[in-house]
């Protein structure tokens, strides 16, 4: 039975069997006046967890790329320039979507595995003396390199320069897994999606939108129909959609949020702390470096390990596949081939990264890796037995 096996890739993420059954649910009418029994809950609890009051989420049939480009196109115009640092690939293909959309687009290349470079905005924006930038965009959390980017600090840089341009993060694998704070750090659009910490199937695109970025649709001339903000904000006043919803994904996202704020979200957080930090324990024994360049850089979303010289990644990942059924996430871009990534996120427990962890293992082993079968086991087992108490203590 290969296919109870749980995935570690960093999305979409192992889908509880609570929220499987909640998106198991027959057809129903999205134009009767229940509907808005259903939708307008489920959007005040997704205002909770993106801790904001402040602003508007919205929700759009879409993957987190759809996320993005309604982030762009409903508030920016052909020729605007924009500022976004490549470190991974996920921020790379953010910059690429700017660039179809005709955007003037100042990039800032970084090495991955080092993250947004806050001071370096600072100095750009500070130069900006004209104010030609009209949005800075951050990737949160780059699943490429397992790098987590100081946002408050990326805002700090921004009020320094007492520049107004925007702030854009894309939150789509931290949101419900790592602390986030839209209205603390003035985020004015933040992009995550369904199948990362929400733990459900692909096809959702859900959007904070800060006061600010909803009156910016009044000068922004980029094309948009489908993801039209003004739109879909109108359709949802009156608990309905400008088009069909997707029904299935609405009642497991309400699932979900009933789930996370239950758990309470800040055991949520310290819940993927442990996990990845015992993903980091077992590295660590097994003698590996993380891509992450420091500890206030490590991602609790996923871990990337970059494999000893001569050893390819890649090979690494499609034995465990083929060999145990059991999935790792393959280097992306510059990673290709030099690591292999440990997703920890959405429904995850101890136990259940251990049985990753030792997957690992016998992969490595059996392809004659410079690893103790056993060491990355028992140094995340010592790590989650001496914090056992801690977590319980949390949870109660």
């Amino acid at each position: 039975m290969p296919d109870q096996n749980p995935v570690f890739i960093p999305g979409p993420t192992n889908i509880p069997d609570q929220l499987r059954a909640a998106m198991n649910i027959q057809t129903r009418d999205h134009r009767a006046p229940d509907f808005v029994e259903t939708l307008a809950p489920l959007l005040r609890d997704l205002k909770k967890v993106f801790k904001t009051s402040d602003g508007t989420v919205l929700t759009f049939p879409a993957s987190g790329t759809g996320g993005w480009e309604a982030a762009i196109t409903n508030t920016l115009s052909p020729g605007d320039k924009v500022l976004v640092a490549r470190y991974g690939m996920f921020s790379h293909r953010w910059i690429d979507l700017c660039e179809r959309h005709g955007l003037n687009v100042h990039t800032v290349d970084i090495e991955w595995g080092r993250g947004a470079p806050a001071e370096h905005f600072e100095q750009l924006l500070t130069e900006d003396e004209a104010q030609e930038f009209k949005a800075v965009l951050v990737t949160h959390n780059e699943t490429a390199t397992g790098v987590k980017s100081d946002i408050a600090a990326v805002r700090a840089a921004l009020n320094k320069a007492q520049h107004p341009a925007m702030l854009y993060v894309d939150c789509v694998s931290s949101l419900a897994c790592m602390d986030f704070r839209m209205d603390e750090w003035e985020v004015d659009l933040a992009v995550s999606g369904s199948q990362k910490g929400f733990m459900l199937a692909t096809g959702m695109a859900i959007v904070g939108v800060s006061t600010k970025a909803m009156q910016a649709m009044d000068t922004a001339t980029c094309s948009r129909c489908f993801f039209d903000f003004r739109d879909m904000a109108n359709a949802n006043t009156n608990g309905s959609y400008p088009y069909t919803p997707p029904i299935q994904l609405l009642s497991g996202l309400k699932a979900s949020l009933d789930m996370l704020l239950t758990e309470g979200l800040d055991a949520v957080f310290a819940r993927h702390y442990r996990l990845a930090e015992g993903v980091r324990c077992a590295v660590a024994a097994w003698g590996m470096d993380l891509c992450a360049k420091s500890p206030e850089l490590y991602s609790d979303s996923v871990t990337t390990i970059l494999t000893p010289e001569g050893f390819n990644a890649d090979e690494l990942v499609q034995h465990a596949y083929d060999a145990y059924h059991v999935s790792f996430g393959v280097g992306l871009g510059q990673m290709a081939g030099k690591a292999f990534r440990i997703g920890h996120l959405g429904s995850l427990t101890d136990v259940m990264t251990l049985s990753g962890i030792a997957t690992a293992e016998m992969a490595m082993k059996d392809l004659n890796y410079p690893i103790q079968l056993g060491a990355g086991v028992a140094a995340a087992q010592e790590y989650y037995r001496n914090t056992l108490t801690l977590t319980t203590q949390q949870a109660a």
